[in-house]
Parts: structure tokens; C-alpha cells; sequence
């Protein structure tokens, strides 16, 4: 397999061959007894002998851990069961129309109304039970007609889902949000916006912020996801109400793309600040390169990336924005019950680049500018830290950091559990074989589940 052409088929990237299950896991150090549930993380895993034009187009395979009592008490990998996996259906069928539960069900996994829901953006979601075996699609109780983004936002007052619909033809973007009972309570078509790749997007307790950047549809772009960065497109960030009428005020910015947004919420002076990790040209299309396995490809996914904020002030229209530091990151993660609100810490996956020759987990302190960074080694590839609160913590970054470890030097992989407020390690799961570097997980308590 190592010998496969493509990047995203090779090393900390190679796929496995099938699903198994293990009982009774090796530990080294001491899981916390209050960690009772399952880290769940999602990933592009295509079927043996397939191989995709783009990373993004292979089959989602998912890998779980499940602790209870201070035990790793299994583990398992399941691909999601789709029809795109098992029939191997296109999107589009021979009518033209689409086949919304054709999914690759690939990007993400989230727990919302006590449903597990792996998530890919230009499909339906798609149930799957706590032991990770494929339930169905899941379309909201008949809400949902169109796709669903693969990055929500659970406000953690109300309670409420908020996710988007994008797409390359009118209407380019449909905002959305559902209630727990799993019913769509809003559907709102917003005026103005473009065919961009709108990945992701923001909450603050009032608001939401849509990216309407310079990297659009283009149909001449042969990787089967069509889009390509466009110097005539401008870039631009909008803000809407949360609550009365779909009314955008837009925001010129400078060029730049931004798959994943950290965090944004309202500052004491009425404005809005947007962190997350920023793209220029030169880095997206390097790693647009990776993606597709293009001639010239780094040999790292990703370079380039370098930690920004936004400040959108409604009052004067204006934009402003600055680097906030210089290390190359993405995948950057916080306290969810702080989303749309202001927080404190936030950490990420540091990628070699910036003086640095191996990955890392990072940790930022927005009150004193300051980063901490969790170095693993040579060879070793932790995949996005997700936070965890810790029982009776007082402060955003009193809790664990989860992120499961590709080490190629062993051929292994573990679940590697960091104490997030001083970034040491607590404990790591051994898992019964290496797994991929993937994209994102969700730790899910059995209490949400109940």
C-alpha cells in the first residue's frame, strides 16, 4: 500500500483493509475514572483497490474508543454503510438530479439529540448506533431536503443545531437551524451570497458569520470537487442577526480561505472577532495539490496556514485583521460550551513549517498571547485535539485534550489523552492497529446518550 501514488493513500495516510474489534486495551498511564463514553473519530478510508481523485472523495471509516471506569473497554472501526460505500452510487444520477443519501460520510461526527450523525457537506447525515453500525439516513424528520453542512454549531445556551447548506447554483446558501427533538426550526435562503466553498462558518450569541471567500465552483476542475482559487472573486465575510429577518451586512477582507473557524463572539465594544486558521493562495494551493495528489506536491498536507482574526465592527462596516501568530495550524478546537462566546484558550494541530520538522498539538492563551506546544516526536501525526471538561473545572482549559496518534515508526496508532491546562500527557490507549490520520472526532459522554 505504501507504494500507492497518491499522498493521501500512503504513510500516516495509508487506508486499512476492513473492520474489526478489540476488548480489554492496553493503557499506559491512568485514564480519568469521570471519562465515561466514546471518542469517535471520522476519516476518508476507501474501499481496497479504489482510489479516488481527491482525498476528499474516499469512503468514511470510523474508529471508536470506549471508556469506562478509567478502562479502554474496546475498540472498533466501521465504515458507514451508504449507498456511495456499498453500490457504489454517484451523487448525480443518470436524470441529473441528486441522490442526497449518496454520501461519502466521510468529514465529521457529532452527537446531537442523542443521535451519533457522520456528516459529508454536499449529503444528507447519516445515522450510525453508539457501537458504530450504520442506522440510516437521517433527514430531520422529513425537514431537510438539501444538503448538510459537515460543521455545525450546537449553541450550548439554547441548545439548538445551526449548520448551512452550500452549493455552486442559486440558492448558494441556505442557513438552518434544528431543535434537539430533531426538527428543522429555521430555513432561510441568504440573498447576496456566492458559489464559494463555504466549509464553515460562526456563531456569536447574537449573530452568525458566513465566509464568502475567493475559492469558488469551477466545473473545469477535473479532482471531482470542483472548485479553485479565484483572484476575481472578492473575498468578503457577512453578518446576520440571529434572530427578524435575513439581513446580511457584508464585510470586504483581504484574500483567503478558511476551512475551519476557532471560535468568534461579540467584543465589549459591539464588534465581532472571528479566529481561525488563514490561507493565502500560495498555501491553499499547495495543499490543493496534496489533496489530488497534483505533480509539486508537499509532502505535508496543509502549509502555509497561519492563525488570524477578524474584527467586523457593524457599526462602521469596516474590517480589520491581523496574524496572530506565526506557527503553521489547523484544525483548531475550544471549549464547546464557549461557542459563540469569548474564550480564553484554544488549541490545534501544528504542522512542520515555521522552523518546525515535526507535528505538534498547540495550545494559545488569548489573554496573554501566549502558546504552549506538545511536541510527539518523529514520525508521530496526532490528529485534531478535541477538549474534553473536566468534572468541576472553573476555567476553559480545565479539562483533557483527546487525539488519536499515527506513529509510523511502530506501525501503531493510541488515543493519546493530554491535561489541557498544562498539556502533559495523562494517559494513551493502545489501539489493535494503526489507524489513518483522519479528519474529525467528537467525544460523546453516555450521559448524552441516554
Amino acid at each position: 500500500m505504501n507504494a500507492l501514488p497518491k499522498p493521501y493513500l500512503s504513510g500516516h495516510y495509508t487506508p486499512v483493509l476492513d473492520e474489526t474489534s478489540a476488548t480489554g486495551l492496553p493503557v499506559r498511564g491512568t485514564i480519568p475514572p469521570e471519562l465515561e463514553g466514546r471518542y469517535i473519530r471520522n476519516g476518508h478510508n476507501p474501499k481496497p483497490g479504489v482510489v479516488p481523485t481527491h482525498w476528499f472523495r474516499g469512503s468514511g471509516m470510523l474508529h471508536g474508543v470506549r471508556l469506562s471506569g478509567g478502562r479502554a473497554e474496546w475498540y472498533r472501526n466501521r465504515w458507514v454503510h451508504t449507498p456511495a460505500f456499498t453500490d457504489d452510487a454517484p451523487l448525480f444520477r443518470a436524470d441529473g438530479s441528486m441522490d442526497l443519501a449518496a454520501s461519502a460520510a466521510a468529514t465529521h461526527i457529532i452527537e446531537f439529540g442523542g443521535r451519533l450523525l457522520a456528516l459529508q457537506e454536499v449529503n444528507l447525515p447519516w445515522q450510525v448506533s453508539p457501537e458504530l453500525d450504520t442506522v440510516g439516513v437521517f433527514d430531520f424528520n422529513g425537514g431537510l431536503k438539501t444538503p448538510m453542512t459537515a460543521h455545525t454549531k450546537e449553541d450550548p445556551i439554547t441548545g439548538e443545531l445551526h449548520f448551512l447548506c452550500y452549493s455552486p447554483f442559486p440558492p448558494h446558501l441556505i442557513y438552518y437551524t434544528a431543535s434537539p427533538a430533531g426538527h428543522i426550526t429555521r430555513a432561510e435562503v441568504i440573498e447576496g451570497a456566492g458559489p464559494s466553498l463555504m466549509h464553515d462558518f460562526a456563531i456569536t450569541t447574537d449573530h452568525v458569520i458566513f465566509f464568502d471567500l475567493p475559492v469558488t465552483f469551477n466545473p473545469a476542475e477535473q479532482s471531482g470537487i470542483p472548485y479553485r482559487w479565484n483572484d476575481n472573486y472578492p473575498a468578503r465575510m457577512g453578518v446576520m442577526p440571529r434572530t427578524g429577518p435575513a439581513e446580511v451586512q457584508w464585510f470586504d477582507v483581504e484574500p483567503g480561505a478558511l476551512l475551519h473557524s476557532t471560535n468568534a463572539h461579540i467584543d465589549a465594544g459591539g464588534r465581532v472577532i472571528v479566529d481561525g486558521p488563514r490561507y493565502d493562495r500560495t498555501a491553499w494551493e499547495s495543499t490543493w495539490k496534496w489533496w489530488v495528489g497534483a505533480p509539486g506536491y508537499s509532502t505535508v498536507p496543509g502549509t502555509g496556514m497561519t492563525a488570524y482574526r477578524w474584527t467586523l465592527d457593524p457599526a462602521t462596516g469596516k474590517a480589520s485583521e491581523e496574524i496572530t501568530d506565526d506557527l503553521v495550524t489547523e484544525f483548531p478546537t475550544i471549549d464547546n460550551r464557549l461557542v459563540g462566546l469569548p474564550n480564553r484558550h484554544s488549541y490545534a494541530l501544528a504542522f512542520p513549517g515555521s522552523g518546525r520538522t515535526d507535528w505538534a498539538i498547540v495550545k494559545y492563551d488569548n489573554g496573554t498571547g501566549a502558546r504552549k506546544v506538545f511536541d510527539l516526536g518523529r514520525d508521530r501525526l496526532p490528529g485534531e485535539p478535541y477538549f474534553v471538561p473536566a468534572e468541576g473545572g472553573t476555567a476553559d482549559d480545565h479539562g483533557y485534550l483527546m487525539s488519536v496518534v499515527s506513529d509510523l515508526g511502530s506501525n501503531s496508532s493510541e488515543l493519546l489523552i493530554l491535561d489541557a491546562s498544562e498539556l502533559r500527557e495523562v494517559a494513551a490507549v493502545q489501539l489493535p492497529r494503526r489507524v489513518p490520520a483522519g479528519i474529525h472526532g467528537s467525544w460523546i459522554p453516555d450521559t448524552d446518550l441516554a
